[in-house]
């Protein structure tokens, strides 16, 4: 794996840099920004249920999780979480997202980087939190889920896991109406996505990119 360095993108929030892979967790434009349009406005604010159970790909520096117990409101959220590659706890120190989004999330945010692994926690009320550390393709999957987050490095970097037959294994495993998030939306991505069954939409991206892909498993 790459090494990694802390930086601060344009909205003022963290960030981590992959050294000599041009490639960041989150868009420079602003890493809070980025991950609340794509998926939380456009992913768990579209799920119309009070059980929401998310599966992420790409637990990385946990702000998905974070934003997600921030906007949970009265609903009840089971939240799975993939990463191969934890990144160092000296790092997780350094993030600012906890201060930036809800200050009173500091224990909660520190508690699902260093909780055991493949242990379903209760993190806070009517929030549940697993993570597991594995490879993508190893993954076997024995719940139906809502809502996927999926926020790999891109395509470019990892071409292997953005294929029809990963979002096949998603499609099965996924309740109806769910919703697959992600922020790429090049061509072979959405061309996968719907070779898997999905509907896939093209929606209007976050600062600095064009467009985000949603897709929908229909009924």
């Amino acid at each position: 794996m790459f090494e990694r360095k802390l930086i601060i993108t344009e909205d003022g929030s963290s960030s981590i840099e992959l050294i000599d892979a041009d490639e960041t967790y989150h868009s420079k434009y602003g890493a809070i920004d980025e991950s609340r349009h794509i998926y939380i406005n456009n992913g768990l604010d579209f799920i119309e249920k009070d059980n929401i159970k998310i599966l992420e790909f790409g637990f990385g520096t946990g702000l998905n999780a974070l934003l997600s117990l921030n906007n949970k409101g009265n609903r009840k959220i089971e939240y799975h979480t993939i990463e191969k590659y934890p990144v160092e706890l000296e790092i997780v120190d350094s993030l600012n997202y906890v201060n930036q989004i809800n200050p009173d999330l500091t224990n909660q945010f520190k508690f699902m980087h260093e909780s055991e692994w493949a242990v379903l926690h209760n993190i806070d009320s009517g929030f549940d939190f697993v993570k597991y550390n594995i490879d993508i393709k190893d993954i076997r999957l024995e719940v139906n889920y809502d809502l996927v987050y999926f926020d790999c490095f891109n395509p470019d970097l990892q071409p292997d896991l953005w294929t029809e037959e990963i979002f096949e294994k998603i499609y099965d495993n996924l309740n109806n109406e769910a919703v697959l998030m992600t922020y790429s939306s090049k061509g072979i991505v959405k061309q996968a996505l719907r070779s898997a069954g999905f509907e896939v939409k093209r929606l209007k991206g976050p600062k600095g990119k064009r467009h985000i892909l949603q897709a929908k498993k229909l009924i």
